[in-house]
């Protein structure tokens, strides 16, 4: 009994050492499919990114391949161009062409440069006694359709000597007005005013009696010691005077327009005439403003609007206005004041007088 139990403990421990050898061999084997299964995946997803890499770069391919096809194409196309024989007459005859109009341009600029010279000398000399009032005269043989008449027995000439009557424009006038005077006179807008002036001198009647006031924030004749006095046109040496007055006049401050109208209905005897020659609406009443302040277009018309109250129907007015680029209310409000008092309304061209 005691040799079949010995025999019976070894056997099952030769069974439990196999069962527990097996268990372990099952564990390993499982562990190394777990790592085979792992690699599987990550080469599988190699394969995936190498595909869609060449994908890509098969794309890139057929890009550049169609790339380099176009420029191949333009190449040719360039190459054909340069091969065509070029028409040799037809360049030269535009080239020609190009010289001549460059040709005309410098002549033009030169042409320019040298009148500018002319009109800037003849600002600088003065001219002998007599001849303005000559000018004056020749001109009157000229003969414009302008609709203004000087029909009147006293004849007064009001001209606005602002600060704008030296350019059209708003951005130009800030700029020159804190100029030297002598720049100020030379402009040529206040050129043109004094010009206009001028030429109304140059049509006066030798039997007529005239004046002339020059205003901005006020009014006062263009020769002092004859203020208040009505002049001889037929008075050579007076009217000569009174266009060298006019040529030494300086444009500077605001506009009052009642200031000139009220200086006008003032003068005795009062005119039967007035030529007013300006450029747009007031910029101040009878008075300046306690504060120096922006006026906008709502506060001119008012101060027009007070002026032509003032001033009547009595007494015709015609008007010369030179417009004020973006001053779009003057020309009718001018227009409607001329014409309620019998007057004519000029907006002469650039070249006129």
């Amino acid at each position: 009994m005691s040799f079949l139990d010995v025999i019976s403990c070894g056997f099952g421990a030769v069974i439990l050492f196999y069962t527990i050898i097996s268990a372990q061999s099952g564990l390993e084997r499982i562990r190394e499919t777990d790592d085979l299964t792992a690699e599987v995946k990550r080469l599988e997803e190699e394969v995936e990114q190498g595909t869609k890499n060449l994908v890509a770069l098969r794309n890139t391919l057929e890009r550049t391949e169609s790339e380099t096809a176009s420029a191949r194409s333009r190449a040719r196309q360039l190459i054909e161009e340069l091969r065509q024989p070029r028409d040799g007459a037809r360049d030269e005859a535009e080239t020609l062409a190009r010289r001549e109009r460059i040709e005309k341009l410098k002549a033009d600029v030169k042409a320019l440069e040298e009148s500018t010279r002319r009109l800037e000398a003849s600002a600088q000399q003065p001219m002998p006694r007599g001849e303005f009032a000559g000018t004056a005269r020749a001109r009157a043989e000229q003969r414009y359709i302008t609709g203004l008449v000087i029909r009147g027995r006293r004849v007064l000439v009001l001209v606005d000597r602002s600060a704008s009557m030296v350019s059209d424009d708003l951005v130009e006038i800030i700029r020159l007005r804190n100029t030297p005077e002598a720049r100020r006179r030379a402009a040529q807008k206040w050129r043109r005013a004094t010009e206009i002036v001028t030429w109304l001198l140059s049509q006066l009647p030798k039997t007529t009696l005239y004046q002339v006031y020059a205003y901005n924030t006020s009014a006062v004749p263009l020769s002092p010691e004859t203020g208040g006095q009505w002049l001889d046109a037929g008075d050579e040496a007076q009217l000569d005077r009174m266009l060298r007055a006019l040529d030494q006049l300086t444009p500077m401050d605001g506009t009052s327009l009642i200031n000139a109208l009220r200086a006008a209905r003032q003068m005795s005897p009062r005119p039967d005439q007035i030529v007013l020659v300006t450029d747009g609406m007031p910029t101040q009443g009878a008075t300046p403003p306690a504060l120096r302040r922006f006026i906008d277009v709502d506060g001119r018309a008012r101060l027009f609007d007070e002026a032509v109250r003032m001033m009547g129907r009595d007494i015709p007015v015609d008007v010369v206005l030179l417009p004020l680029r973006g001053d779009l209310p003057a020309s009718h409000r001018y227009w409607m004041f001329a014409r309620d008092t019998g007057g004519a309304f000029l907006m002469p061209s650039k070249d006129w007088p």
